[in-house]
Order: structure tokens, then sequence, then C-alpha cells
């Protein structure tokens, strides 16, 4: 599509009107509001998911000092934000990754862009299914074994396809409900692990506790691991995306729901990794691998032993939402490319069910969790796995901003000062971090992790780059957009 397109405001009818403006029917129930778009985003970031992705590590890599790296990581994913949330305005489609990208520079940029977002989203659900299952054993006082992980995983996966497929009423009550449980259980222990149990004197906020020694000696270069792990922390807001074609007013709504999204859930990050460290009885022994469930210490010594069997509760029905959320956006981004037939097995990856739900992709995106999951069974591969998420969802990101910053020197977007400004910012700040967040460290291995662990990130993002060209030239899938 070019600049010449004709943008309607918001209107009974608008939203349909805009889609099939673009080139599309509207399939997908337009059921949600902003409240809605916003849980989505909530959901998949997840404040206490996103806690636990990077508090122990972030710990064991720079001791307390790895919180203020933190906002850093934040403020750069606001430059994207900046970005992201104007072109959600312009183009309101489901897999803006994809969708943006083939306008703003071609179908073969698009189409590639859109190839390395959907790889990345199929991880995030294993992941989230595999961090998530430990949670619910615990709670079934099963002992997590790396079999009992897969499997408990796999039920994870399921239940989270099952509320999809049911359509969208059904997912966004759940969403609502996940995200109020979790929105005040982390304000709440939040602000007591703070102001009630704090155990520690602010100067552990500026300790490392020789974390730096597994990174040569080095402060600095501690602090840049923290800042990759922290990067970990804030990505999911896309989720608001996915849904566009499903939300009410998208156009107006969508660009602040990814707003609300990043910013209540980067407030509730950075409160509790703070409240956390200055409530933990012994940061150093985090930090010596003495202690590997920081969070779970900080809750259970300041509250007690009663509260591990809730806080136990309150952490699985956080990753659960994420999980909906997540496997719902990736669903809906497999919906999206598929409808161009630019996919293999397009015919099927686009079929919309009579609750007016993407059970093509939602089904596609339950096969590849579970086939994610069976790596589960080897420690190291799912620990690639993990790795390599993140650094292609920034490599994704990355590529959205260039475009964007195309489409500004084609007078496609806003060539305003500061939107210029700020779009360079961004493609500065993604191009550091996804080679901060892809760079091999022993640091962020297990000890004693084999050195294809190490070299996973840029090892795989190499290989889905070299697959997603292959398919570009062989299938040409380019020339049916």
């Amino acid at each position: 599509m070019t600049a010449t397109e004709t943008f309607d405001p918001p209107s009974a009818d608008g939203d349909a009107r805009r889609v099939q403006e673009l080139g599309y029917e509207q399939e997908l129930k337009r059921g949600m509001g902003i409240f809605d778009s916003v849980a989505m985003g909530f959901a998949t970031i997840s404040p206490v998911v996103g806690l636990y992705a990077v508090v122990l590590v972030g710990m064991v890599v720079a001791g307390g000092a790895w919180l203020w790296v933190l906002p850093v990581a934040l403020a750069g994913q606001c430059l994207l934000l900046s970005v992201y949330s104007e072109l959600a305005g312009k183009w309101p489609l489901a897999n803006g990754a994809y969708q943006w990208t083939r306008r703003l520079i071609g179908p073969r940029y698009g189409w590639f862009t859109g190839w390395v977002a959907l790889c990345a989203y199929a991880v995030a659900n294993t992941t989230i299914a595999y961090l998530g299952a430990p949670w619910a054993l615990t709670l079934l006082g099963i002992t997590p074994t790396a079999h009992a992980i897969v499997i408990t995983g796999a039920l994870l996966v399921l239940l989270c396809s099952l509320v999809n497929a049911v359509g969208v009423d059904a997912l966004k009550l759940a969403l609502r409900m996940g995200v109020a449980a979790e929105a005040i259980a982390s304000v709440g222990i939040g602000l007591a692990l703070l102001l009630v149990f704090r155990e520690q004197g602010f100067g552990t906020l500026f300790d490392t506790f020789g974390a730096e020694s597994l990174s040569g000696g080095s402060t600095f270069a501690a602090l840049l691991a923290a800042l990759a792990v922290a990067g970990w922390a804030f990505i999911g807001f896309d989720s608001t995306v996915a849904a566009a074609e499903e939300t009410k007013g998208a156009a107006k709504h969508v660009p602040r729901a990814v707003w609300m999204a990043l910013l209540s859930v980067g407030a509730l990050v950075i409160l509790n990794a703070f409240a956390t460290t200055l409530a933990h009885p012994d940061p150093a022994a985090v930090v010596a691998g003495k202690d590997i469930d920081p969070v779970s210490t900080a809750v259970v010594s300041s509250f007690g032993d009663w509260s591990s069997k809730p806080f136990a509760a309150i952490v699985l029905l956080a990753f659960i939402a994420c999980g909906m959320a997540a496997q719902g956006g990736t669903a809906r981004g497999i919906y999206s490319v598929a409808r161009d037939g630019v996919l293999p097995f397009s015919g099927f990856l686009r079929k919309v069910d009579a609750r007016q739900a993407p059970i093509g992709g939602i089904v596609a995106t339950t096969l590849v969790a579970w086939l994610g999951l069976l790596l589960g069974l080897e420690a190291t591969a799912i620990g690639s796995l993990i790795t390599f998420g993140t650094a292609a969802i920034y490599c994704a990101f990355l590529l959205v901003a260039v475009a964007a910053l195309a489409g500004r020197y084609q007078g496609v977007l806003s060539r305003s000062k500061a939107r210029i400004v700020l779009n360079v910012l961004a493609v500065a700040w993604l191009a550091f971090e996804t080679v901060n967040v892809a760079w091999p460290r022993t640091s962020l291995a297990p000890v004693g992790a084999p050195w294809y662990q190490v070299w996973a990130a840029p090892m795989v993002v190499t290989l889905i780059t070299l697959a997603g060209l292959a398919y570009l030239a062989v299938a040409k899938p380019a020339k049916a957009v």
C-alpha cells in the first residue's frame, strides 16, 4: 500500500472499512475494548513472568547493582514504542511486523520480517509453558523432573489454546481476571516487601558482591550482560497489535494500549525488582549460586512459610495468562501472514472458525509449542531455545524500526524532526541491544555449558535467517502479495 491510502476515524463501521481498504475482509470478531487490548499486552509482558525471567540471572551477573539497567532497558523500548504506536495507528492490522514493513519497504522485506517475528513468537510460547510448569507441579506436590515439566508444559499449552479456540470473548474474560489478580498481587507484595520487610540497606543497590568476576573482572561488562538480561523483561507488548483486528476503534486505541501495557508492566517489574533485592535476607548467596529462586526466598522469608503455596498459585496464574495472550498473539500473527498465501499450508493456517477465531493459527501454534517442549528433555537444548527467543524478537523490532525510518525518507510516515530523531534513536538502541542480547557470554550460560549453548543465539538467528532467505529464493512468496 502507499501513502495515498485513505484513513477513516473510528466509527461503527470504520474498523471494518479500514481493514477492507487495506485489502482484507473483517473475518475476526471485533469484540475487544481498549482495556482488553491493554490486557493482551500486559499479560504477555507480565510483571511476574518478566521478573522471574530476569531477577536471578541479573543478580548473578551484576549483584544488586543490576537493578539500575532496568530503567535503561525500559527507556530504550519506549523509543521503539514511539515508532510502534505510530504504525499501529496508520495500519491497524494483526502482525504489524509483517504488515507494516511490507508496505514501507516491499513484500520481500515484509515477508522476512514476519518470518523472524513468527519464529520468535513460537519460541516464546514454548518458553512460557516450560517455565510455568514447575509452579503447577509445586502446587500439586510433584517433583519437577524433566519429563514431568515437559508433560505439564504441554497441558498448559493445551489449556491456553482451548481458551483461544473458544473465541475472543472467552480470551478477554480470562485475561481480565488474570491481569487483575496479577496486578493486585504485584502491587501488594512489592509495596509490602519494600516498606515493611526491607532487610538490606540501600547500599546493596550499588554492590556487585563480586559478580563481575564472571565478566573478566569488569563491572562495565557485567552491567552490559545485565542490560541484555533486562531486555528480556520488556517484550510482548506487540500482542496488543496482534489483536488489532478484534479491537474496537483500533486505530485510536491500539497505539494507546501499547504504551499503557509497557509502562504499567515496566513500573511493576522495577518496583518488584528493587523490593525483592532489598527484602532478600542474603543477596550475596544469590550471586554465589546458593539461592536459585531469590523472589520466592524474599517473599517466604518475609511473609512466612504459609505464603509459599498462595505465592506459587499467583505465579502460575501469571504464567497461564501470559501463555493465553502469547499464544493468541502468535495464532493471529500466523493468520495475518497466511491470508496472503505466503506461508506453507496457507489455506489451513488462515482458517477462521464459526466463533471467528483463527483456528488454523491456533492449531499450528499448539503443535509448534509442543514440539519445542520436547527440547525440555535436555537442559542445554531448552536453554539454547530460551536464549535465541529474545535475540530473535529484538531482530524483528530492529527490522520494523529500520523500515519506519525508510518510510520517513519516502514521505509515507511523518517527517517531523521529533519523529525522525526518535526513530533514529530507536534504530540505534535496537541495533545495540540486539547485538548485546545475542552476544555469546559464558556468564549468561549455566556453569559448564557446552560451547553451542553459549553461542546459541547468534547460531540460531543465523540459521533462521538462512532458512528464510532460502525460502524467499525458492518459493518466492513475495510474488503472492
